[in-house]
């Protein structure tokens, strides 16, 4: 019951996250003016904005112009119901380490869907982002200082990858947004899983570029959206990163 309504839940806070997803990289607000056609911008009423249901009765088409509508939007929203199930089938059942669950699943849905759109991390998630994560630690897992900490490690991580990468080769390699983003997934998970994070995400981001170079739809030199791959690695060291993490170190007794 519990992870089913967890899916409602996930699917109404999906078509916010939509809305986040498209304003907030242009510097929009997210509240005014409601939500609207992309083409012919007609105010959507309410019957027309259920998550999914609506897009599926409608042929994924404005009623107003009949302009087609991004399958992205029904797309975020059954991601984040399926998220937000899983979350809370996987998590104790507690109820403020539960919130803070979906708020950093939810904040990671945005950040995925702006740099997978634009490469762009927005600072309005990232900065808040990190102050949450480290004020709701300091009541759940990690705690405070793991949470500090975890914020310090994971902008300095990066931040030096990134000097690193700018003196060798003379470019940058890696934007600001990383840093931020790595830094709020550190706040939210602590110090121990920033190194698991960034792991996953470049092995899975090393073989999908690797996949894409062979396939002939990017060179190796392409630049990828880094964001995403963090986006999906921190979720997954939300649930498993501490089984991870002790299943790897108990192979060095």
């Amino acid at each position: 019951m519990l992870a089913a309504l967890a899916f409602l839940f996930g699917l109404a806070i999906g078509s916010f996250l939509n809305v986040c997803i498209a304003r907030l990289p242009a510097g929009e607000s997210v509240v005014r003016p409601g939500s609207r056609c992309p083409a012919c911008r007609t105010p959507i009423r309410w019957f027309d904005n259920i998550p999914v249901l609506s897009y599926l009765l409608l042929g994924g088409r404005c009623r107003q112009c009949r302009s087609p509508i991004s399958v992205r939007y029904p797309l975020v929203e059954l991601a984040t119901g399926v998220l937000f199930a899983a979350t809370v089938s996987w998590l104790p059942p507690e109820p403020v380490l539960l919130g803070k669950a979906l708020l950093f699943t939810a904040l990671l849905v945005v950040l995925f869907g702006t740099d997978y759109d634009v490469q762009r991390l927005p600072d309005v998630i990232t900065l808040p982002g990190i102050a949450a994560g480290i004020v709701l630690s300091a009541a759940t897992p990690p705690g405070l200082f793991d949470a500090i900490m975890g914020t310090a490690a994971g902008a300095l991580v990066l931040l030096f990858v990134r000097w690193g990468w700018k003196r060798m080769t003379g470019v940058d390699g890696m934007g600001l947004g990383d840093v931020k983003m790595l830094a709020m997934i550190g706040a939210f998970l602590g110090w121990r899983q920033v190194g698991v994070v960034l792991f996953l995400a470049s092995l899975a981001g090393a073989l999908v570029g690797l996949l894409l170079a062979a396939g002939g739809r990017r060179s190796l030199q392409t630049r990828l959206p880094f964001g995403t791959f963090l986006a999906a690695a921190a979720w997954g060291a939300l649930l498993v990163g501490d089984n991870l993490l002790d299943w790897y170190l108990s192979l060095y007794p």
